[in-house]
């Protein structure tokens, strides 16, 4: 094995081992109702715990960096397991970093972002307006994985968000549907998982390729004006397939393949939140003035 593809492996081995500990913290996640009274306490019931670098509610934008950051997990996952390279690596460059939890399903233990779409979308909204409220930012920048680059959009189209995001990143994101097949595969990564049938996981069923919430979704265009979009794919997902469907169409949208940016580069759908040729091309995306489109080299510098 490469040097670079253990560095890869040891960082989701690493994930995989606070996966208990995590999943445990994620349980403890009350159901929030968005309130005018309190917005930052209602963001701060839906935060991640354990993240690196990430939900210091006292942080402020500079001007350098004057949009907080919101990461947003993928299916069956929480915020603690899916960014611990990310989060740290955009605080050590000066963003406020915030992540949530999100999409707890009543009777599942353990899976996140199984709940619908648009009750998830919800809590998303709830959990941004606590993050401006908190850093006194106009919008917010947000990165999401699988399910967690999709649901933002419903976000952006339904629940006001439009106004307060200013870029989405989706890294392998959900946008046109998956097959049952790509979904059972993510399933395997998470005990349990298998054995939710549609009732159990609204999310996976709204994930499927045509379905309702897709449909309603994408009808119309994928993109709203105003905010700036970046797919960044892997021809190697074995989740949300095939690949392409991924990608949107529409103004200031910027479709990116792993592999025309570095060859050497394999990651598959979950080792998309490791990658450092994919954290490199988040970078660029939060700030195209300053940081230039990932390369090979990114494998060495992040």
């Amino acid at each position: 094995m490469s040097g670079t593809k253990a560095r890869r492996f040891a960082a989701l081995a690493a994930g995989c081992g606070l996966l208990a500990t995590a999943l445990a913290g994620a349980t403890a996640v009350p159901a929030v109702a968005t309130t005018a009274a309190d917005p930052v306490a209602a963001a701060q019931a839906l935060a991640a715990p354990l993240v690196p670098g990430a939900n210091n509610w006292s942080c402020r934008p500079t001007a350098a960096h004057p949009r907080p950051v919101v990461l947003v997990h993928g299916t069956f996952a929480n915020g603690s397991v899916n960014w611990l390279t990310i989060a740290p690596a955009l605080a050590a460059e000066g963003y406020c970093v915030y992540a949530l939890t999100y999409g707890e399903q009543p009777g599942v233990p353990l899976l996140r972002a199984i709940a619908p779409v648009a009750d998830s979308a919800q809590q998303l909204a709830t959990f941004v307006d606590g993050v401006l409220a908190a850093t006194g930012a106009g919008q917010v920048d947000i990165v999401g994985h699988s399910q967690g680059g999709m649901m933002p959009r419903y976000y952006l189209r339904f629940d006001g968000g439009a106004a307060k995001v200013h870029t989405l990143v989706g890294l392998a994101p959900s946008n046109h549907g998956t097959t049952l097949d790509g979904l059972a595969t993510l399933a395997k990564g998470f005990p349990g998982a298998l054995d939710l049938g549609g009732a159990a996981c609204p999310a996976c069923t709204d994930q499927v390729t045509g379905s309702a919430t897709l449909n309603q979704l994408n009808a119309g265009g994928d993109t709203l004006p105003g905010v700036s979009y970046t797919v960044i794919a892997t021809k190697y997902d074995e989740v949300v397939t095939p690949y392409g469907t991924q990608f949107l169409s529409g103004p200031d949208v910027h479709n990116v393949l792993v592999q025309d940016l570095c060859p050497a580069n394999l990651p598959g759908h979950a080792l998309m939140a490791v990658d450092p040729v994919v954290r490199h091309e988040i970078r660029h995306a939060l700030d195209p003035q300053h940081i230039g489109e990932a390369d090979c080299w990114a494998n060495l510098t992040g």
